[in-house]
């Protein structure tokens, strides 16, 4: 807490500390259970190949998409380093890296080649875009047409003349699928489903088009937008929150932007909206005791997502009216728990992983870039970091210098204060959202040796506070973000963009140009 102003104390007292996780590396001798639920060996003898072990990952564990593959490098005291000779690999026993380079996988897997683990279907409860996409089965008698059609296109060549009614039938059955994963699908979304449409079902080719298939893209953009309004009436969430008023010129689409899974869900079966409502004034009623059930928390929190969700999104209100609301999800606990009902990923864990993955090339780049003296503000954090190197201060200057290194102005954002010297109110004077940094004594450093304590603040209040480190603060503003369904600040856009597709690897394969700029740098860094 910061002297000459008053915080909102946390429900739930300090803020739980946060146990990274252990990476487990299992047994060389265990047999590993595969995908499709046999158990089988897998030998210590080495594929003859890179390109023959990224088939044996795909084969026995259902990898998709691009990837490439790191191993521990005893020569290198256990450093990551690129798989490009299967020769490379030690002997007894190796760890594997799995990067995925496209969206088929949005995290990373650490992989023993010695027993290689089956992955878990219960990891999420999400609904991921499948590639190819897999056709559904048409209406008994547009089968049998198809059927006939494809049999006369093998033969000959000839595509068959749609009528009008199996048209239909055809666009209205993929929108059923493809809605049922997202009704907002993207581009490369309609063309994955155009595509294996007309693979499955040749006869359907478009005659004089080279692709084959841009007809279907087109048709289907047309039929979703229509199924949409279906959906609106029928009373989908996610769809009905876009409905336009009668009074309004065309409100901003309201959809997932930042890779939300679950953005605006559907309310749990069985439950009413008083259902909910009154689920809602217990958790407010919990929240005020002395010692609240954290366990009965959880459960409130969790069964009221779809209604709060519904009420943030579609309503928009302020801050001070979603704490007045939903007070329990303001602490770190609560946090993380909504991030992981929002993304299906741990918000913590994601974060810090990424970021110590990632900390030792970012510095070399920002090193790199001070040396023409463009810089100075950067290379003032790199100074500050020499004077004591440690993990949580190369943490520190990873996440303070990418604003700099981006030139973006974070001023607004990131503020240091000293604790005892100013009050609350004139340290967030003007802050909409960002971390306020509060340091104890005389500090000239870009940033404090010790931090007495960082607080997030949104739309100037305090709404999570007692941090004692940066980076877990930095992963507390982007729960926050995601939780209130927030932008990003445009002095930062490109930072919290980075963190989140680089970092986070949360829809990674759609990065601006400068965000895929300083990862593709990154990259080279690490050859």
């Amino acid at each position: 807490m910061l002297s000459g102003g008053k915080a909102p104390s946390s429900a739930f007292g300090p803020n739980p500390e946060y146990s990274p996780h252990a990476e487990v590396i299992h047994d060389a001798a265990a047999s590993c259970p595969l995908r499709d639920g046999y158990q089988a060996p897998f030998h210590r003898n080495h594929p003859p190949s890179v390109d023959a072990l990224c088939q044996v990952l795909r084969a026995n564990l259902g990898l998709r998409g691009g990837f490439i593959l790191q191993f521990e490098d005893p020569a290198f005291k256990d450093q990551l380093t690129n798989l490009t000779d299967i020769r490379d690999l030690p002997e007894e026993r190796a760890t594997l890296k799995v990067l995925f380079t496209t969206d088929a996988a949005c995290s990373d897997s650490t992989l023993d080649t010695a027993s290689l683990p089956s992955l878990s279907s219960g990891e999420s409860d999400s609904q991921h875009w499948p590639e190819p996409f897999p056709i559904p089965e048409f209406s008994h008698d547009v089968e049998l047409t198809l059927q006939e059609a494809n049999g006369r296109y093998a033969k000959y060549g000839s595509v068959l003349m749609i009528p009008k009614g199996m048209k239909t039938d055809i666009l209205d059955t993929l929108a059923d699928s493809m809605s049922k994963i997202s009704p907002y699908p993207e581009r490369q979304h309609y063309e994955n489903v155009a595509k294996a449409l007309v693979e499955k079902h040749p006869s359907l080719k478009e005659p004089g088009c080279g692709k084959g298939w841009y007809g279907w893209f087109h048709s289907l953009k047309f039929k979703l937008g229509n199924y949409r309004q279906k959906l609106s009436a029928a009373g989908c969430p996610e769809v009905r929150v876009n409905k336009r008023k009668e009074e309004a010129k065309g409100p901003r689409m309201k959809k997932s932007k930042k890779g939300e899974v679950h953005y605006c869900p559907d309310p749990p079966e069985g439950l009413s909206d008083e259902d909910m409502e009154e689920k809602r004034r217990m958790m407010e009623v919990e929240v005020l005791k002395k010692e609240p059930d954290h366990q009965q928390i959880d459960e409130l929190m969790s069964a009221t997502f779809s209604k709060r969700r519904k009420e943030i999104v579609g309503h928009q209100p302020l801050i001070g009216d979603v704490i007045a609301r939903w007070p329990a999800m303001f602490c770190e606990r609560q946090v993380r728990a909504e991030f992981k009902r929002v993304v299906s990923t741990d918000l913590l864990e994601s974060f810090l992983d990424g970021l110590d993955e990632l900390a030792p090339r970012l510095l070399e780049v920002y090193e790199a870039a001070t040396k023409s003296a463009k810089k100075p503000a950067l290379k003032a954090i790199l100074d500050c970091l020499k004077k004591d190197d440690t993990n949580e201060r190369r943490r520190t200057a990873a996440l303070l210098g990418l604003p700099h290194y981006l030139r973006e102005e974070p001023s607004d954002i990131i503020r240091m204060c000293d604790a005892h010297g100013e009050t609350l109110a004139e340290a967030m004077e003007g802050m909409q959202l960002g971390l306020l940094i509060g340091y104890e004594g005389d500090n000239q450093d870009p940033f404090p040796h010790e931090v007495f304590n960082v607080a997030v603040v949104v739309e100037g209040t305090v709404v999570l506070h007692n941090f004692k480190d940066v980076p877990s603060s930095f992963a507390m503003l982007l729960g926050i973000i995601y939780c209130v369904n927030l932008e990003y600040p445009r002095a930062m856009k490109y930072p919290f963009e980075f963190l989140q597709r680089v970092v986070m690897k949360i829809k990674p394969d759609q990065a601006s140009a400068r965000v895929h700029g300083i990862r593709n740098k990154l990259l080279r860094y690490n050859l």
